[in-house]
């Protein structure tokens, strides 16, 4: 992405392990909550009062049955806590009943959601399929028919559209994050469309699941060579455009195609319009966007999971042990859960967080609803005035005097040998106590000037896509400057430890995600 320096994380955890630890969590307490009313089964909830197609309407907790207070109590300790999250959003039979913004986050803009992405792009496979454009046991491979394909046996050719969406291809596939994994190297390939029809096949087609970002990004020319529209077009046309949704971002391949499995931006207000369409069974006032059938087989485990991941269904995350609650999941923290039996939709985004993180304070919540609770003004006052105060940004602290060291390398470049993340140069100036001036040059990308807060709070632009960008940064020690780099509504929270030794310099790198990552050194760049 123009703007942003990104790193690809290298935690050997998987996050989908934390998040199905935390799907059981929610099945004990709304199972040991039976008093809840609930819709019952899978069954389509009722219409909601009015469809937010112009904009959400909302409502005080209490009336769909929801503690003002528990909600603000929860907003408060995520923010005490540094819980890396930019939003929640609940809906409940149809409104808003809260709708949180956590500084740096201003609610404002478009977001990044990650691999939510690849639910919206099964999404647009399936409306496609429901007009007959293409059907899912059409075979992969007829869709590139001008294209040499490696590795071509008849397993290979067996692979189909319901494989992809499924996640059940059998292309040899490291998943994302784990070393080695097959993304990173999709990303760095100079045709990806091609990288990914080449992978071999590890398994029989249908016969075991495999999470692959690769697999499932060749959904998009799929979409493309059937439609004859681009995807964004057509996501346009036939989703975004019929439930109000207009400010989107989705960015493109080296060759011009809609990235498949990530990269898509949307406002978390259309994300919850997303996740009531799928509540209300595909149907979105009086039309049926996409087929009632879709929905249903979307959120219907398509085959045998790994022991340690949930099922899945269409793009689509299942939570086994309680029937019709699903979600999309991101990396770094964004998130569409539908609860169909509540009539609820929960959506949440992100810069490097886990939903276990905020998990005991919603099962808190969600335990104690009921239909309707008694008017609680205070409660009320109390959740708006938690609203406002995790917006604010944090008083700016007492700036120390700057080090000898900053007034030496102040103007100076440095430059860097190739490194994970791809930088190449940097050059501070430190001419204001309170605000530094930073340009950091990115293999591939322009030069990004950064104001650089040096009292705790961020200073903010908008990148060469109109993302937000924050940055501010500290010394730690004589030596060693902090930047931290926060590409709010990108999901990636970088810190650059710099320390300065004569001419050279040591970069360690860390994201809220993963913690520590690589370190590289850099010299002082001579004239």
């Amino acid at each position: 992405m123009q703007g942003t320096i990104k790193v690809k994380k290298t935690k050997k955890v998987d996050a989908r392990l934390i998040t199905g630890v935390l799907a059981l969590g929610i099945v004990a307490v709304l199972v040991a909550f039976v008093v809840i009313p609930r819709l019952g089964g899978t069954a389509r909830p009722p219409a909601p009062d009015y469809w937010p197609t112009e904009g959400w309407q909302s409502s005080t907790p209490e009336a769909q049955g929801m503690d003002s207070a528990l909600l603000a109590d929860a907003l408060l300790a995520w923010r005490q806590q540094n819980v890396q999250i930019h939003s929640l959003q609940v809906v409940r039979n149809g409104y808003m009943v809260a709708d949180a913004t956590f500084y740096p986050y201003d609610g404002q803009t478009i977001h990044d959601v990650a691999s939510v992405t690849k639910s919206v792009m099964t999404t647009l496979i399936g409306i496609a399929a429901d007009q007959g454009k293409l059907d899912l046991d059409d075979k992969m491979v007829s869709f590139f028919p001008d294209r040499a394909i490696a590795n071509l046996d008849a397993r290979k050719e067996a692979i189909t559209v319901r494989h992809l969406v499924s996640m059940t291809s059998g292309l040899q596939c490291i998943r994302d994050g784990m070393e080695g994994d097959t993304t990173l190297k999709m990303l760095n390939s100079p045709d990806r469309v091609q990288f990914a029809l080449d992978l071999p096949v590890a398994y029989e087609p249908g016969s075991q699941f495999v999470y692959c970002s690769a697999a499932i990004s060749l959904l998009s020319p799929i979409l493309q060579q059937a439609t004859g529209m681009t995807t964004l077009d057509f996501a346009r046309q036939y989703l975004f455009e019929p439930l109000g949704i207009h400010d989107v971002l989705w960015e493109t391949d080296p060759q011009g195609y809609y990235v498949g499995h990530g990269d898509l931006s949307l406002h978390p207000h259309d994300m919850a319009k997303l996740g009531l369409l799928f509540l209300q069974e595909g149907r979105w006032e009086d039309r049926q966007i996409i087929s009632r059938r879709w929905v249903q087989e979307a959120r219907t485990a398509q085959s045998e999971t790994p022991n340690e991941e949930n099922p899945y269904g269409y793009g689509w995350w299942l939570t086994p042990d309680l029937d019709g609650v699903y979600q999309a999941e991101g990396r770094n923290g964004q998130y569409i859960y539908i609860l169909p039996g509540w009539n609820m939709v929960l959506t949440a985004t992100g810069g490097g967080f886990e939903m276990g993180q905020i998990g005991e304070s919603l099962l808190k919540i969600i335990g104690a609803m009921q239909e309707t609770l008694p008017d609680n003004p205070a409660g009320v006052a109390h959740l708006e005035e938690a609203a406002a105060a995790i917006a604010r940004p944090p008083a700016a602290s007492p700036v120390a005097p700057l080090p000898d060291v900053a007034r030496t390398l102040s103007g100076q470049t440095y430059v860097f040998d190739s490194n994970l993340i791809g930088l190449e140069s940097v050059v501070f100036e430190f001419d204001d106590p309170a605000e530094a001036t930073g340009q950091v040059k990115a293999a591939g990308n322009p030069t990004i000037p950064l104001s650089i807060g040096l009292d705790g709070v961020y200073r903010f632009r908008f990148d060469e896509v109109g993302r937000l960008v924050a940055a501010r940064g500290s010394w730690t020690d004589p030596q060693t400057f902090v930047l931290e780099y926060n590409s709010v509504t990108a999901n990636d929270q970088l810190g650059l430890l710099f320390h300065f030794q004569d001419d050279g310099v040591e970069v360690t790198v860390s994201d809220a995600y993963s913690g520590t990552g690589p370190k590289f050194e850099g010299a002082l760049q001579e004239p």
